[in-house]
Protein backbone atom coordinates (compact mmCIF):
# COMPACT_ATOMS: atom_id res chain seq x y z
CA UNK A 1 0.00 0.00 0.00
CA UNK A 2 0.74 3.40 -0.43
CA UNK A 3 0.54 4.93 3.02
CA UNK A 4 0.43 8.62 4.08
CA UNK A 5 0.71 9.08 7.81
CA UNK A 6 -0.01 13.18 8.63
CA UNK A 7 2.39 12.71 11.80
CA UNK A 8 5.11 10.45 11.75
CA UNK A 9 8.07 11.70 13.86
CA UNK A 10 6.62 11.61 17.40
CA UNK A 11 4.97 8.62 19.58
CA UNK A 12 2.14 7.28 17.80
CA UNK A 13 1.82 8.39 14.69
CA UNK A 14 6.03 7.48 14.52
CA UNK A 15 5.14 3.75 15.85
CA UNK A 16 2.68 3.86 13.14
CA UNK A 17 5.27 5.00 10.06
CA UNK A 18 7.60 2.48 11.79
CA UNK A 19 5.00 -0.13 12.00
CA UNK A 20 4.26 0.51 7.97
CA UNK A 21 8.32 0.45 7.07
CA UNK A 22 8.33 -2.81 8.15
CA UNK A 23 5.99 -4.13 6.04
CA UNK A 24 7.10 -3.21 3.27
CA UNK A 25 4.69 -0.10 2.69
CA UNK A 26 5.17 2.76 0.30
CA UNK A 27 5.10 5.54 3.61
CA UNK A 28 5.15 9.54 3.19
CA UNK A 29 5.74 10.71 6.45
CA UNK A 30 3.85 14.74 6.93
CA UNK A 31 5.07 16.69 9.85
CA UNK A 32 6.21 19.98 10.71
CA UNK A 33 10.09 19.13 10.30
CA UNK A 34 10.13 20.13 14.82
CA UNK A 35 10.48 17.00 16.72
CA UNK A 36 12.96 15.39 14.74
CA UNK A 37 13.54 12.88 12.24
CA UNK A 38 11.06 10.33 10.97
CA UNK A 39 11.82 6.43 11.30
CA UNK A 40 13.92 5.26 8.16
CA UNK A 41 12.45 4.23 4.96
CA UNK A 42 9.73 6.43 4.87
CA UNK A 43 9.73 9.59 2.60
CA UNK A 44 9.38 12.74 4.69
CA UNK A 45 7.45 16.34 3.91
CA UNK A 46 7.94 19.14 5.79
CA UNK A 47 4.82 21.31 5.74
CA UNK A 48 2.89 23.42 8.29
CA UNK A 49 -0.69 22.18 8.32
CA UNK A 50 -2.05 25.87 9.86
CA UNK A 51 -1.01 26.64 6.08
CA UNK A 52 -2.49 24.98 2.42
CA UNK A 53 -0.76 21.65 1.92
CA UNK A 54 2.03 21.51 -0.86
CA UNK A 55 1.05 21.17 -4.51
CA UNK A 56 2.78 18.86 -5.50
CA UNK A 57 1.79 17.10 -2.27
CA UNK A 58 -2.07 17.27 -2.55
CA UNK A 59 -1.20 15.44 -6.80
CA UNK A 60 -0.20 12.21 -5.35
CA UNK A 61 -2.70 9.73 -4.81
CA UNK A 62 -2.69 6.86 -1.46
CA UNK A 63 -4.51 4.30 -0.87
CA UNK A 64 -4.87 5.22 2.96
CA UNK A 65 -4.13 8.22 4.95
CA UNK A 66 -3.62 8.25 8.66
CA UNK A 67 -4.07 11.48 10.76
CA UNK A 68 -3.67 12.14 14.12
CA UNK A 69 -4.77 15.66 13.55
CA UNK A 70 -6.47 18.14 16.22
CA UNK A 71 -7.47 20.97 14.53
CA UNK A 72 -10.29 20.84 12.36
CA UNK A 73 -9.37 23.03 9.79
CA UNK A 74 -5.99 20.65 8.89
CA UNK A 75 -8.35 17.70 8.89
CA UNK A 76 -10.79 19.50 6.35
CA UNK A 77 -7.63 20.61 3.70
CA UNK A 78 -6.30 16.69 4.22
CA UNK A 79 -9.74 14.77 3.37
CA UNK A 80 -10.13 17.72 0.58
CA UNK A 81 -7.39 16.67 -0.89
CA UNK A 82 -7.74 12.36 -0.50
CA UNK A 83 -11.21 12.04 -0.01
CA UNK A 84 -11.33 8.51 -2.07
CA UNK A 85 -8.14 6.97 0.12
CA UNK A 86 -8.91 4.64 2.77
CA UNK A 87 -8.60 7.13 6.32
CA UNK A 88 -7.91 5.83 9.54
CA UNK A 89 -8.33 8.98 11.76
CA UNK A 90 -7.34 8.61 15.52
CA UNK A 91 -8.90 10.72 17.59
CA UNK A 92 -9.07 10.05 21.31
CA UNK A 93 -11.69 9.01 24.46
CA UNK A 94 -12.16 12.93 25.21
CA UNK A 95 -14.39 13.31 22.86
CA UNK A 96 -17.07 12.04 25.11
CA UNK A 97 -18.84 14.67 27.46
CA UNK A 98 -19.19 12.67 30.79
CA UNK A 99 -15.63 11.02 32.97
CA UNK A 100 -17.65 9.55 34.94
CA UNK A 101 -19.87 6.99 31.76
CA UNK A 102 -17.62 4.33 30.21
CA UNK A 103 -19.93 4.40 27.71
CA UNK A 104 -18.93 4.22 24.02
CA UNK A 105 -19.35 4.69 20.63
CA UNK A 106 -23.16 4.97 19.96
CA UNK A 107 -23.83 5.14 23.69
CA UNK A 108 -21.59 7.54 25.14
CA UNK A 109 -22.40 11.33 25.11
CA UNK A 110 -19.78 13.79 23.38
CA UNK A 111 -18.90 16.77 23.49
CA UNK A 112 -21.14 20.01 21.10
CA UNK A 113 -18.71 20.03 18.44
CA UNK A 114 -16.00 22.94 18.10
CA UNK A 115 -15.12 23.70 14.08
CA UNK A 116 -12.60 26.31 14.63
CA UNK A 117 -9.40 26.04 15.64
CA UNK A 118 -8.84 27.22 18.89
CA UNK A 119 -4.80 27.13 20.62
CA UNK A 120 -4.56 24.68 22.72
CA UNK A 121 -2.14 26.27 25.20
CA UNK A 122 -5.03 28.75 25.69
CA UNK A 123 -7.37 27.02 25.73
CA UNK A 124 -7.21 23.21 26.53
CA UNK A 125 -10.26 22.09 27.12
CA UNK A 126 -11.14 22.58 23.21
CA UNK A 127 -9.58 19.33 22.64
CA UNK A 128 -12.20 17.03 22.77
CA UNK A 129 -14.81 19.28 21.12
CA UNK A 130 -12.19 19.71 17.99
CA UNK A 131 -11.73 15.89 18.12
CA UNK A 132 -15.56 15.56 17.72
CA UNK A 133 -15.38 18.27 14.72
CA UNK A 134 -12.28 16.25 13.06
CA UNK A 135 -14.31 13.34 13.39
CA UNK A 136 -17.46 14.61 11.80
CA UNK A 137 -14.83 15.86 8.87
CA UNK A 138 -13.49 12.87 7.62
CA UNK A 139 -16.95 10.95 8.38
CA UNK A 140 -18.82 13.50 5.82
CA UNK A 141 -16.01 13.90 3.41
CA UNK A 142 -13.97 10.43 3.57
CA UNK A 143 -15.27 7.60 0.73
CA UNK A 144 -14.01 5.03 3.59
CA UNK A 145 -13.01 5.29 7.04
CA UNK A 146 -12.68 4.53 10.36
CA UNK A 147 -12.34 6.43 13.40
CA UNK A 148 -10.45 4.61 16.47
CA UNK A 149 -10.74 6.76 19.97
CA UNK A 150 -7.84 5.73 21.91
CA UNK A 151 -7.75 6.35 25.66
CA UNK A 152 -4.20 6.60 27.71
CA UNK A 153 -1.52 5.39 25.35
CA UNK A 154 1.80 3.86 27.19
CA UNK A 155 5.18 2.79 26.06
CA UNK A 156 8.79 3.50 24.96
CA UNK A 157 8.99 6.87 24.06
CA UNK A 158 5.83 8.59 25.34
CA UNK A 159 6.56 12.25 25.56
CA UNK A 160 3.69 12.59 28.10
CA UNK A 161 5.67 10.90 31.17
CA UNK A 162 2.59 9.61 32.66
CA UNK A 163 3.24 6.02 32.90
CA UNK A 164 7.14 5.98 32.58
CA UNK A 165 6.75 7.29 35.93
CA UNK A 166 6.47 3.97 37.40
CA UNK A 167 9.02 2.31 36.16
CA UNK A 168 10.99 5.00 36.38
CA UNK A 169 9.97 4.97 40.36
CA UNK A 170 10.11 1.08 40.76
CA UNK A 171 13.54 1.19 38.87
CA UNK A 172 14.64 3.00 42.00
CA UNK A 173 13.71 0.67 44.45
CA UNK A 174 15.55 -2.16 42.21
CA UNK A 175 18.53 0.10 42.43
CA UNK A 176 18.91 0.31 46.00
CA UNK A 177 17.23 -3.21 47.30
CA UNK A 178 18.51 -2.46 50.62
CA UNK A 179 16.27 0.72 51.03
CA UNK A 180 12.67 1.40 51.56
CA UNK A 181 10.30 -0.77 49.71
CA UNK A 182 7.28 1.71 50.39
CA UNK A 183 6.05 3.14 47.77
CA UNK A 184 2.48 5.81 47.26
CA UNK A 185 -0.33 4.17 45.53
CA UNK A 186 -3.22 6.15 45.09
CA UNK A 187 -6.95 5.95 45.69
CA UNK A 188 -8.53 2.77 45.81
CA UNK A 189 -6.52 -0.79 44.60
CA UNK A 190 -10.46 -1.84 43.18
CA UNK A 191 -10.31 1.70 41.11
CA UNK A 192 -10.49 0.85 36.96
CA UNK A 193 -8.18 1.84 34.36
CA UNK A 194 -6.90 1.02 31.47
CA UNK A 195 -4.17 1.87 29.07
CA UNK A 196 -2.73 0.44 25.14
CA UNK A 197 0.27 0.07 24.33
CA UNK A 198 1.66 2.60 21.73
CA UNK A 199 3.23 -0.35 19.70
CA UNK A 200 -0.15 -2.32 19.51
CA UNK A 201 -1.95 0.58 18.59
CA UNK A 202 0.23 1.47 15.62
CA UNK A 203 0.31 -2.56 14.54
CA UNK A 204 -3.92 -2.21 14.62
CA UNK A 205 -3.78 1.31 12.74
CA UNK A 206 -1.99 -0.04 10.14
CA UNK A 207 -4.22 -3.05 9.59
CA UNK A 208 -7.38 -0.94 9.46
CA UNK A 209 -6.01 0.93 6.70
CA UNK A 210 -5.81 -2.16 4.61
CA UNK A 211 -8.83 -3.06 5.60
CA UNK A 212 -12.72 -1.49 4.74
CA UNK A 213 -13.61 -2.33 8.70
CA UNK A 214 -16.18 0.35 9.10
CA UNK A 215 -16.89 2.49 12.07
CA UNK A 216 -15.71 3.73 15.48
CA UNK A 217 -14.11 2.16 18.25
CA UNK A 218 -12.61 3.14 21.78
CA UNK A 219 -8.59 2.17 21.05
CA UNK A 220 -8.45 1.16 24.92
CA UNK A 221 -6.78 -2.44 26.63
CA UNK A 222 -8.29 -4.53 29.12
CA UNK A 223 -9.80 -2.72 32.29
CA UNK A 224 -8.16 -4.12 35.60
CA UNK A 225 -8.61 -2.83 39.23
CA UNK A 226 -5.69 -0.05 39.88
CA UNK A 227 -3.73 -2.92 42.49
CA UNK A 228 -3.91 -5.59 39.81
CA UNK A 229 -2.11 -2.98 36.88
CA UNK A 230 -0.07 -1.63 39.63
CA UNK A 231 1.28 -5.59 40.00
CA UNK A 232 1.62 -6.16 37.08
CA UNK A 233 4.04 -3.06 36.46
CA UNK A 234 5.78 -4.47 39.37
CA UNK A 235 6.48 -7.62 37.68
CA UNK A 236 7.58 -5.90 34.13
CA UNK A 237 9.86 -3.87 36.56
CA UNK A 238 11.56 -7.48 38.71
CA UNK A 239 10.21 -5.85 42.02
CA UNK A 240 7.98 -6.01 44.92
CA UNK A 241 7.41 -2.80 46.70
CA UNK A 242 5.12 -2.60 49.94
CA UNK A 243 2.29 -0.46 48.37
CA UNK A 244 1.14 2.30 50.28
CA UNK A 245 -2.52 3.08 49.16
CA UNK A 246 -3.24 6.65 50.02
CA UNK A 247 -7.43 7.37 49.85
CA UNK A 248 -8.43 10.70 47.58
CA UNK A 249 -9.47 12.96 50.27
CA UNK A 250 -6.12 12.87 51.95
CA UNK A 251 -4.00 12.87 48.52
CA UNK A 252 -5.75 15.94 47.23
CA UNK A 253 -5.24 17.48 51.31
CA UNK A 254 -1.52 17.30 50.97
CA UNK A 255 -1.27 19.31 47.06
CA UNK A 256 -1.07 15.51 45.30
CA UNK A 257 -2.57 16.22 41.45
CA UNK A 258 -3.98 13.56 39.30
CA UNK A 259 -2.98 12.17 36.09
CA UNK A 260 0.15 13.74 34.79
CA UNK A 261 2.74 17.14 35.64
CA UNK A 262 4.42 18.12 38.96
CA UNK A 263 3.18 16.71 41.74
CA UNK A 264 0.92 14.51 40.59
CA UNK A 265 0.85 10.45 40.97
CA UNK A 266 0.03 8.82 36.87
CA UNK A 267 -3.11 7.31 36.34
CA UNK A 268 -4.48 8.26 39.08
CA UNK A 269 -8.32 10.43 39.08
CA UNK A 270 -10.69 11.49 41.41
CA UNK A 271 -13.21 9.16 41.44
CA UNK A 272 -16.15 9.02 41.13
CA UNK A 273 -16.02 12.19 38.42
CA UNK A 274 -13.54 10.25 35.96
CA UNK A 275 -14.86 6.43 37.14
CA UNK A 276 -15.49 5.77 33.46
CA UNK A 277 -12.46 7.54 31.70
CA UNK A 278 -10.51 4.27 32.30
CA UNK A 279 -13.04 1.94 31.72
CA UNK A 280 -14.40 1.69 28.63
CA UNK A 281 -14.76 -1.70 26.56
CA UNK A 282 -11.99 -2.70 24.41
CA UNK A 283 -14.06 -5.55 23.46
CA UNK A 284 -14.94 -4.46 20.10
CA UNK A 285 -11.45 -3.24 19.26
CA UNK A 286 -10.02 -6.40 20.31
CA UNK A 287 -13.05 -8.51 18.16
CA UNK A 288 -11.83 -5.81 15.02
CA UNK A 289 -7.65 -7.03 15.60
CA UNK A 290 -5.96 -4.79 18.73
CA UNK A 291 -3.76 -7.27 19.91
CA UNK A 292 -3.17 -5.91 23.77
CA UNK A 293 -0.19 -6.94 25.03
CA UNK A 294 0.58 -7.50 28.94
CA UNK A 295 0.71 -4.17 31.21
CA UNK A 296 3.82 -5.91 32.78
CA UNK A 297 5.59 -6.69 29.16
CA UNK A 298 5.30 -2.51 28.33
CA UNK A 299 6.77 -2.07 31.81
CA UNK A 300 9.53 -4.06 30.78
CA UNK A 301 10.34 -2.13 27.88
CA UNK A 302 9.30 1.21 29.38
CA UNK A 303 12.56 0.16 32.02
CA UNK A 304 14.78 -0.76 29.08
CA UNK A 305 14.17 2.52 27.38
CA UNK A 306 14.67 4.56 30.64
CA UNK A 307 18.32 2.79 31.24
CA UNK A 308 18.69 3.51 27.58
CA UNK A 309 17.85 7.03 27.31
CA UNK A 310 18.48 9.36 30.37
CA UNK A 311 16.29 11.41 28.80
CA UNK A 312 12.97 10.02 28.66
CA UNK A 313 10.23 12.22 29.93
CA UNK A 314 9.08 11.28 33.58
CA UNK A 315 6.59 13.30 35.19
CA UNK A 316 4.64 12.95 38.90
CA UNK A 317 5.86 13.24 42.57
CA UNK A 318 9.86 13.41 43.64
CA UNK A 319 11.33 10.80 45.68
CA UNK A 320 11.03 13.68 48.60
CA UNK A 321 7.44 14.58 48.07
CA UNK A 322 6.30 11.03 48.15
CA UNK A 323 8.37 10.44 51.33
CA UNK A 324 6.68 13.70 52.23
CA UNK A 325 3.22 12.65 51.69
CA UNK A 326 4.32 8.83 53.46
CA UNK A 327 5.36 10.88 56.67
CA UNK A 328 2.39 12.31 56.98
CA UNK A 329 -0.43 10.32 56.90
CA UNK A 330 1.64 7.53 58.48
CA UNK A 331 2.46 4.98 56.02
Amino acid sequence: MRILVLGGSVFLSRAVVADAVARGHDVLAVTRGRSGEVPAGARHVVADRDEPLPPDLVAERFDAVVDVGRYPSHVRRAVAAWPDARWVFVSTISVYADDADPAGPGDGRLHPARHDDVPLAQEPEAYGPMKVACEEVVRAGAADAVVVRPGLIVGPGDPTGRFTSWPARLRRLADDPAGAADVLAPGSPDALVQVVDVRDLAVWVVDLAGTTTPGTFDAVGPVQPFGRFLDAVARGCGVVPRWRWVDDATLAAHDVRPWGGPRSVALWLPRPAFDGMLAHDAAPAVAAGLDPRPVEDTARDVLAWLHADPDAPVTGLSDAEEADVLRAVGA
